[in-house]
């Protein structure tokens, strides 16, 4: 039977049993993830010079000689969740190929660094239980375990398994904090708009309610409507209908039932700041330039990003991956993709498709906000060419970069994507980033989105810049022509450095490419290849063919009638199903997923599922879709199950902690949170970060989101993501106690006639 050995100093006590796995501290909760390396290492990491592996069912690290430094070789798990003032118990058993001594540490990750358990333990061949109790004098999130093995003068394995560290009062998932439980547009409502406001209330009788103004007097009351239990939450719902107040002024409040809601706006514009602020989260978002303090203020100004300045490796001349080609490309400039370094033909080609989009809608509907040079503060401005199209350009001109060159094999198709290495950590700047950077190989999606945006561009530029229209166009073309060729180029699952974006179905971004290439060149042979139809799950990057179905009822009087009367079916038939599942919940998202699980970027979908019944607005001027939509902004500023607005700077309990590598004030206090207008992922039931795992166990569908840097599933930011908040924003914005447009008679005409046949040359726009 072994016997423990016991030490003890300075409030640290260490138990050792030789050769016996004993089980797990039986105070308090669990704090590890994977402790016993069941098959997979993650959320486990290693330094860069260490090596590591699950092996035998324990993570093992091949630890190297010459460091001085313990720290100089680790293995750890970031992201533990600790309470103050609590106890916490470490157990680990290790073993190591040479008899050496390690440290191990649970401490806070970044500066200062305070510790929790700090101890050294001599290890031998034969695997050995190590016990430690320490109490946090801090309250974090973001503690860090590891095991510090440099120093050693020649190299040896490591190996770890059965690691648990148990402590706290407060479970894995609880002691959430959901605020008031009046939940209401955080923001602010539209003078003429619904203003209605959802409530957690166990009664199932309807309850008194009362708006009061700044000053305190009431100004509107009435009774709930039991909505009853909503399923996505969890919730018993009240809603409170106060639409009746046209009169505008700030600081009301919602009174129900004893409780008080956060203070809201009653606005004639209440979005005429945020189609600007999501539109100048593109600017900041560019690399290849210094972002100035004269748009942005000195809190975000930086220089420019990835152009070969050391230690960047920059974006000037890029490699492929080794073994994939043999040339470089210039592919500088673009839109960095979402909280990393990366940037992906898919994601910003869709991205940059919603700007010009919006665009082409704010020309139709008369919306000259949207369309006038100086809407944004951008180094472009006041160069007579609207300011939106500027910045969707920036994305454009790294678009073609892509491209692979003519005299190359599989010239005409457009490289996937470019990203580090590896990811480099939080925080990191653009120009501080060392890792190596390079081309991933071409794909027939990514090409395709080219040939899709290519065209839409030549349109679009078409009597604004020949010379740029062109070449979008012949980049287009080249592209069709290259994906045809190579039907079956698919990005692979990998994700070392960037997110893998891998797609292989690209049946969807053909008939969307093909519908942009008729809409720009009435070529008849493209109308052969549009055969997808918008659905009920909208549309994103690896869904694309949803978008076909919007150019055709965008551009009427471009594609033929019947063409463009079953598109106008399918929009309304979509958006009437959103318009339902609105009111079929007891919080006003038009996204109800049919298996119960919110997804990655859930957020998205509520504001693509507001596109599609905007647009169905402009086709049919109802103003159940028009009203559908200022509810679900109501949704995303607040009046949801967390109380929380997911666009940071709008409302009391804003998100502010998106996860970003350089909008990192949460780590870093000399680094600014984001800007206003940046959307968060939003609820995720999936959980895949472990900050999300750690502290979201059990969570209601509706509620799987944390407000927390290290979250990245379900508070990252992405430029597809703003693209379509900027979009309903400006939506929005233009419907705002405005007129209703309506067609003019030669409008109307075209819409009857069917599609116009204009005399071009081959290959030449219209």
């Amino acid at each position: 039977m072994s016997v423990p050995l016991r030490l003890a100093s300075a409030g640290l006590s260490l138990v050792l049993v030789a050769g016996l796995a004993i089980p797990a501290h039986a105070d308090g909760y669990e704090r590890v993830l994977n402790g016993t390396f069941d098959g997979a290492k993650s959320p486990w990491w290693s330094s860069g010079n260490t090596p590591s592996r699950v092996e035998d069912g324990q993570l093992c690290a091949d630890v190297p000689a010459g460091t001085v430094n313990p720290w100089d070789s680790m293995i750890g798990q970031n992201d533990i969740p600790l309470e103050a003032d609590q106890p916490y118990t470490l157990r680990f058993t290790a073993s190591a190929s040479v008899n050496v001594t390690i440290r191990t540490a649970v401490q806070l990750a970044h500066e200062p660094h305070t510790g929790t358990l700090d101890g050294q333990v001599t290890l031998t061949d034969k695997p050995r239980t190590f016990e430690f109790t320490g109490t946090s004098t801090v309250a974090t999130r973001h503690a860090q375990l590891s095991f510090q093995m440099g120093g050693a003068p020649q190299p040896y394995t490591f190996c770890v398994d059965d690691v648990s560290l148990t402590g706290g009062v407060i479970p894995p998932g609880g002691g959430r904090d959901f605020g008031t439980p009046v939940r209401v547009n955080q923001h602010g409502y539209l003078t003429s708009g619904p203003k209605r406001a959802s409530i957690v209330d166990s009664s199932t009788r309807p309850v008194p309610w009362n708006v009061r103004d700044g000053d305190g007097t009431i100004v509107a009351r009435g009774r709930t409507r039991v909505h009853g239990d909503d399923s996505m939450s969890g919730d018993h719902v009240h809603i409170a209908d106060f639409s009746r107040i046209r009169e505008a002024g700030s600081d009301y409040t919602l009174w129900v039932d004893g409780e008080v809601s956060t203070p809201f706006d009653i606005l004639d514009n209440p979005y005429d700041t945020l189609r600007r602020d999501a539109l100048a989260y593109f600017y900041h978002s560019r690399s290849g330039v210094p972002i100035e303090s004269k748009y942005v203020g000195t809190d975000y100004a930086r220089p420019a990003g990835h152009l070969g300045v050391a230690p960047n490796t920059g974006d000037t001349d890029v490699p492929c991956l080794p073994g994939t080609c043999d040339y470089t490309l210039d592919v500088r400039g673009g839109w960095y993709d979402a909280g990393d370094h990366g940037k992906y033909v898919v994601n910003g080609a869709l991205a940059a498709w919603q700007l010009m989009d919006l665009y082409e809608r704010s020309l139709r509907n008369r919306d000259f906000e949207g369309v006038r040079d100086g809407l944004l503060r951008i180094p472009e401005q006041d160069n007579s060419v609207p300011d939106i199209l500027d910045e969707a350009r920036w994305e454009v001109e790294f678009l073609l970069r892509m491209q692979v060159p003519e005299g190359e094999p599989l010239a005409g198709m457009v490289h996937h994507k470019i990203h580090d290495a590896d990811w480099t950590p939080l925080p990191t700047l653009p120009h501080e980033d060392p890792q190596p950077r390079y081309l991933h190989p071409p794909s027939t999606a990514a090409t395709l989105n080219l040939a899709a945006v290519g065209a839409q561009c030549a349109r679009i530029w078409r009597f604004r810049d020949r010379e740029f229209a062109d070449r979008c166009h012949a980049a287009a073309e080249t592209a069709w022509n290259a994906a045809l060729e190579h039907p079956d180029r698919h990005a692979p699952p990998e994700s070392d450095g960037g997110g893998p974006y891998d797609d292989t179905d690209i049946r969807d971004e053909t008939s969307w490419a093909a519908a942009e290439l008729y809409a720009t060149t009435s070529e008849r042979d493209y109308l052969r290849f549009v055969d997808t139809e918008l659905t009920k799950e909208g549309f994103f990057w690896k869904e694309t063919g949803g978008l076909a179905d919007l150019t055709i009822v965008r551009l009427p009087s471009r594609f033929p009638l019947r063409d463009y009367l079953a598109a106008r079916k399918r929009v309304l038939g979509v958006a009437d199903e959103y318009v339902r599942n609105l009111r079929a919940q007891g919080y006003p998202n038009p996204s109800m997923p049919e298996d119960g699980a919110y997804a990655w970027g859930s957020n998205s979908a509520t504001t693509t599922s507001m596109v599609i019944m905007a647009t169905a607005y402009d086709l049919t001027r109802k103003r159940s879709y028009r009203n559908a939509v200022l509810e679900s902004m109501d949704y995303l500023l607040g009046r949801n199950a967390l109380n929380q607005s997911f666009i940071s700077g709008y409302g009391e309990r804003a998100s502010h902690n998106q996860h970003h590598r350089y909008w990192a004030n949460q780590i870093d206090p000399s680094l600014p949170t984001p800007p206003p207008g940046a959307m968060a992922g939003g609820p995720n039931s999936g959980l895949q970060d472990p900050v999300a795992q750690q502290n979201l166990r059990g969570c209601a569908p509706a509620t799987c989101y944390i407000d927390d840097i290290g979250s990245w599933s379900t508070n990252e930011v992405a430029i597809n993501w703003n693209s379509s908040l900027a979009w309903v924003a400006a939506f929005a914005d233009s419907v705002a106690n405005r007129p209703p447009w309506r067609p003019t008679g030669d409008e109307r005409a075209a819409q009857r006639r069917g599609p116009r046949n204009p005399a071009v040359k081959k290959g030449e726009s219209t």
